[in-house]
């Protein structure tokens, strides 16, 4: 079955409808502030719909989906444990201390908490992740265009960067958000009818688990939510408690540059801290969109599936009827997109702020900035165009980027707690603490079979470079000079607080 001209229609009207909405919304960006972060205008339902799409995006639509398939429900559990917890965690806590700090990055926060090397070597991390994870996004939208469409692979990925780079080029944070949260609306209601027929097909949910189960021994397992800490998939519940749970969920929605610098935009500190609240709830109903399919895919056709991430492109083609199934493709282009627009601003950010205006013209201008910011987000959707492919290279796109954020999301986290909540935490203990702790993770990473029992380790690895990272900051920290309290204000929680609560008096007896 291939898409018929209703389908065609619908995605040319999307195509058209996203890049009318960037080239409108650029007459509104006036200065840098306008492009990286909304001109701090932005509503927190606006804000918390970006965060949810801009979160799922392909590696769930099509990356968790194939690991439903391979796995089972346990994947769930990077919806469930590794989002709520560590969500009201940042709208309470993380949320309003960055508001409050007026940093535009995560980056250039830990900066000025630490030191300049600190600040450049989280840049710099953050932006070879980023490029890297483009071209996994790219590799996906290669895939379905592939599959439903019978388009050749880098046809379809040049076409959909020439779109994505158009709008996010021309109206920056502002087009991002808007066009998010159009696209969140479009993915659920495609998700939810992919859901919907798939069970129908089946016969329903005790159909379903009957199929499956009698796959063979050990399929009843895809319906366990904690595996055992003995298995050998990649989520023994282990991993999930202590891996994701604590640090890498954590370390995510409280120090992921993409999900920050939404929350940054907000017009008040109250839509930031509600802009997360908002999402989380949002989130509790995509393990259902993006994990039922992978089973539904089992309980149709077997085992005989080789590449769990076509998984969904070939429900589409199988299970939608014409209309249907371009909305349905359209979805799965938004939540794609939604993940290269998001990351195409964020590094456009690191680069011009932590990087350009620190080294390569101090005295650079706002108009520098600027320009500079969208010439690099075009050299980095180049560089994600070109190393698509790379995902082949894994077990799905999936365990390949939770790989490449296992490199340095325990370190990072233990930099920002310590950082936050202990003013005797030194510069160069963060500046060591951050080389030993994303060093380790390699090395775990490089010998992983020697170390761990598992395939694709990188819950373990997360935690237990964190774990390192915060013993070397502890011990570092006791034999180098901290920073005198005048130089922590605004940087250290209790001092930010205050401070913040202080002024806020002083405008309140001010005005009367």
């Amino acid at each position: 079955m291939q898409l018929l001209w209703i389908d065609y229609l619908i995605v040319a009207v999307y195509f058209v409808g996203i890049v009318i909405l960037g080239l409108y919304l650029s007459r509104y960006i006036k200065e840098s502030s306008d492009y990286f972060l909304a001109g701090r205008i932005l509503p927190f339902w606006a804000i918390g719909m970006s965060i949810v799409v801009s979160d799922i995006g392909a590696l769930d639509m099509l990356g968790v989906a194939g690991q439903g398939y391979r796995y089972g429900i346990a994947v769930a559990n990077f919806d469930w444990i590794g989002s709520f917890p560590a969500m009201i965690l940042a709208a309470f806590i993380f949320v309003p201390f960055y508001w409050r700090s007026g940093a535009y990055t995560i980056p250039e926060f830990l900066g000025r908490r630490y030191n300049l090397s600190v600040r450049t070597a989280q840049s710099v991390i953050w932006i070879l992740f980023i490029m890297f994870d483009l071209g996994v996004v790219f590799y996906g939208l290669g895939l379905l265009f592939q599959s439903l469409m019978g388009w050749d692979y880098w046809t379809a990925v040049l076409i959909s960067a020439a779109v994505i780079g158009l709008y996010t080029f021309t109206g920056g944070l502002t087009a991002v958000v808007l066009t998010d949260v159009v696209q969140l609306v479009l993915m659920f209601v495609g998700g939810f009818a992919i859901v919907a027929l798939g069970l129908w097909e089946v016969g329903g949910w005790n159909a379903l688990v009957e199929k499956v189960t009698a796959l063979g021994p050990g399929y009843e397992r895809h319906f366990d939510l904690f595996l055992p800490a003995d298995t050998a998939t990649p989520y023994p519940w282990t991993g999930i408690l202590f891996g994701l749970g604590l640090v890498m969920s954590t370390a995510y929605f409280v120090g992921n540059q993409t999900i920050i610098q939404r929350t940054l935009s907000a017009k008040n500190e109250w839509h930031a801290k509600a802009s997360m609240l908002f999402a989380a709830g949002f989130k509790a109903f995509i393990p259902v969109l993006v994990v039922t399919p992978g089973l539904i895919a089992l309980a149709l056709y077997g085992t005989g599936i080789e590449d769990g991430d076509t998984v969904m492109p070939m429900l589409i083609k199988k299970l939608l009827p014409p209309g249907m199934a371009g909305l349905m493709f359209v979805a799965f282009m938004a939540a794609m997109m939604s993940s290269l627009d998001s990351m195409l601003n964020s590094i456009s950010t690191l680069w011009a702020k932590d990087i350009y205006q620190q080294f390569l013209n101090t005295q650079a201008s706002d108009t520098d900035l600027l320009r500079v910011g969208r010439l690099f987000m075009l050299t980095a959707l180049i560089f994600g165009v070109a190393t698509s492919r790379i995902s082949e290279l894994f077990d799905g796109m999936y365990v390949y980027v939770q790989t490449l954020l296992s490199f340095f999301q325990g370190p990072t986290l233990a930099l920002l707690l310590l950082g936050i909540f202990w003013k005797r935490c030194t510069p160069w203990a963060g500046f060591w603490g951050l080389l030993f702790g994303v060093a380790t993770a390699g090395a775990m990473s490089f010998f992983a079979d020697r170390i761990f029992s598992i395939e694709d380790p990188f819950l373990f690895v997360s935690f237990w470079s964190f774990v390192f990272t915060l013993v070397s900051l502890v011990g570092v920290s006791y034999v180098t000079t901290p920073k005198p309290d005048k130089q922590l204000h605004g940087l250290v929680y209790g001092l930010v607080m205050a401070d913040s609560d202080m002024q806020q008096a002083l405008r309140e007896r001010a005005n009367g």
